[in-house]
């Protein structure tokens, strides 16, 4: 290494340093987040929010003296694009991780190429479980650390009878439906209290599901939304619900994607007492959160933008990185892999996040109500942290299912026929 730096210096004194020279002193970070597309409301300010990170970490030295150097693609918001922009980043820029995807397609569509090359993936946002993924650490939520303490404050606190699970056509909102139907159903719910609706990606004429789901709320029975539509079709989606006069009082929305970042560009004044269930708001006051928020708004320069749930779980997430590189004492993925799991680092909520040997990590729930100003009043929170669990308890095939990448080295294992499948991806 210090051979290296010299020969840099006296290459750098006669001019012929290359840039390919200086990029092998560098550690290289893949950042794969839709800059286009429909996901781009979403997912542009998490590639802004690692390039943050990757700027502050180099102002401290870098990582293993090296400084990061962000590799950023654009996968356009395109599912198989996807998949060739995580070879692209793993095969030809050689990154030693990769900070992205938003949506469960996009997860499940890159998943093979992180395997078949030993990559190592950080995933920021809630999704529907039942997957465990040694290349993979899961710093989002899982249904039982948003979507079920969700339906539960609901039952209890609001008194709901009948359920509206709204979603965009894919797998997150199919699965996590699923999941939340088995778990109503188990509480005594009718099937005739359950409506589950799905529209596609960037749906846009709300006026006639609203009204459905308005008609759906006036049968006398305390009725909520559970609100898994993604990306830019929130914002006519909200709308349309101010349109029709839907209150917080008479028919509730709690919403698993909906954000600070996504409220930006809507009226808030007709939502105000609707709800979010998240794991991080930027309203929650703690000296980490003020310091990340003042620091966003420096790096991004602009008083306005708002912090969110992936971003912190990318913050998160990124320090797991770093400190798991700094105990192996090198990038090698097998190294962080084994590095990773126990290790602990503050959030921005005032707790500590763990990484668990299923490869999820420890998260605080929160349920938000929308204030007129687009942020969130915090109604309802977990005590402490809650571990997040890779399969579902409320699904047959699942329940018996155990991820343990430490002792089992296995992400599905069935706990009654003592067997592993392996790598796990449907």
């Amino acid at each position: 290494m210090i051979r290296r730096q010299m020969i840099a210096t006296l290459l750098a004194g006669t001019g012929l340093l290359t840039t390919s020279a200086v990029a092998q002193d560098t550690i290289k970070v893949g950042v794969l987040h839709s800059l286009s597309g429909t996901m781009a409301i979403s997912e542009t300010t998490l590639k802004d929010t690692i390039l943050m990170l990757v700027a502050a970490q180099n102002k401290k030295g870098g990582v293993l003296g090296k400084k990061l150097e962000a590799v950023v693609v654009d996968p356009a918001s395109n599912w198989p694009l996807f998949a060739e922009k995580a070879k692209q980043l793993l095969e030809k820029d050689k990154v030693a991780v990769v900070f992205g995807c938003w949506t469960s397609v996009s997860r499940k569509s890159v998943l093979p190429v992180f395997e078949k090359n030993n990559g190592l993936l950080f995933y920021p946002v809630q999704y529907e479980g039942e997957e465990s993924s040694k290349n993979v650490i899961y710093t989002g939520a899982a249904p039982n650390q948003q979507a079920i303490p969700a339906v539960d404050y609901l039952m209890k606190e609001v008194g709901v009878k009948r359920w509206v699970l709204e979603g965009t056509d894919y797998v997150y909102p199919r699965t996590t439906n699923k999941i939340l139907e088995a778990y109503l159903l188990s509480k005594g719910v009718k099937a005739e209290d359950i409506s589950i609706n799905y529209t596609p990606f960037g749906h846009s004429d709300w006026q006639t599901r609203v009204a459905a789901i308005k008609r759906f709320g006036s049968a006398g029975k305390k009725t909520a939304v559970v609100s898994t539509i993604n990306g830019d079709a929130n914002v006519p989606f909200y709308k349309e619900l101010g349109n029709q006069k839907i209150s917080a009082e008479n028919i509730p929305i709690v919403a698993f994607s909906v954000g600070e970042e996504e409220l930006s560009g809507v009226d808030t004044k007709p939502l105000v007492g609707h709800l979010a269930a998240w794991n991080y708001f930027q309203s929650i006051n703690t000296p980490a959160n003020k310091a990340f928020i003042d620091q966003w708004k420096a790096y991004i320069k602009n008083n306005k933008r708002t912090t969110n749930d992936p971003m912190e779980a990318h913050y998160v997430g990124f320090n797991f990185w770093v400190k798991a590189v700094e105990k192996a004492k090198s990038t090698d993925v097998n190294k962080v892999l084994a590095a990773l799991p126990g290790l602990e680092t503050p959030n921005l909520t005032g707790g500590v996040a763990k990484v668990l040997p299923n490869h999820h990590i420890t998260k605080p729930v929160y349920i938000g109500e929308v204030k007129a100003d687009g942020q969130f009043n915090v109604v309802w929170k977990s005590n402490g942290g809650v571990p997040g669990d890779a399969w579902s308890d409320f699904l047959p095939g699942s329940k018996n299912i155990d991820a343990d990448w430490v002792t089992l080295n296995c992400g599905n294992y069935n706990k009654v026929t003592k067997k592993c499948s392996g790598q796990n991806y449907k």
